[in-house]
């Protein structure tokens, strides 16, 4: 009788700790998130990136793809503080299924793995729902006809690029943002809230500080 209460016991104390291990674990992912205020998409603009790599052999750089704007990433970002959150917790290599999905999206798997483990660790989602955020913030963005169809090297004024696309998305003003280097076009980046809603983005996101950057065309 005392050998089946302890067994009993054991097999208790086992359920316990179990439970409890699993409610640890899941309050450990949750503050292994960031807090964060608003999500920025990121759109390389691939053109110019390339003709600044040309040993760079990636599907965007591929001549004939015609590619233009290139999703780079989606970012937790804060409406205070210019050092947005990053590698917020351990990332797990992105399941393939994910990573072969992305591929419609992104130029590269390592890039998708790169967001993940820099950016995606910090939203409080899984990779899954990440990912799944991160499609639909980009397919979302409509991209003025001026951008798709450019067929050689212009000189745009950051604030004509930002309003185009601004209106072109029925977007609030002041909802995209570009960031350049040596004049040059490197991104767009679009300011969302967390439901994905185009929001003006505030003071601390980065601008371009050139009145004007040059984009060269799609290949």
């Amino acid at each position: 009788m005392k050998r089946t209460t302890v067994w009993v016991a054991l097999i208790i104390f086992c359920f316990v700790a179990f439970a409890i291990g699993r409610k640890h674990s899941k309050k450990s992912d949750q503050q292994g998130a960031a807090s964060f205020d608003y999500y920025l998409l990121s759109l390389s603009w691939a053109p110019n990136y390339c003709a600044s790599h040309p040993t760079d052999s990636s599907p965007e750089c591929k001549a004939g793809n015609h590619t233009a704007f290139v999703l780079h990433g989606l970012w937790p970002s804060s409406n205070h503080d210019p050092m947005n959150p990053l590698s917020c917790k351990p990332a797990r290599p992105v399941a393939s299924s994910i990573v072969q999905h992305m591929l419609e999206y992104f130029p590269d798997k390592g890039l998708i793995q790169h967001e993940w483990a820099k950016h995606g660790t910090c939203s409080g989602l899984s990779s899954a729902q990440y990912f799944n955020q991160v499609e639909q913030a980009f397919k979302a963005v409509h991209v003025p006809d001026r951008y798709k169809n450019l067929n050689h090297s212009q000189q745009i004024s950051v604030r004509d690029v930002e309003q185009d696309f601004a209106q072109a998305n029925n977007a609030p003003p002041e909802s995209f943002r570009l960031s350049c280097h040596a004049g040059q076009l490197v991104a767009l980046e679009a300011c969302l809230d967390k439901d994905l809603h185009y929001q003006a983005c505030p003071a601390t996101s980065r601008e371009c500080t050139s009145s004007q950057v040059k984009l060269a065309p799609p290949k």
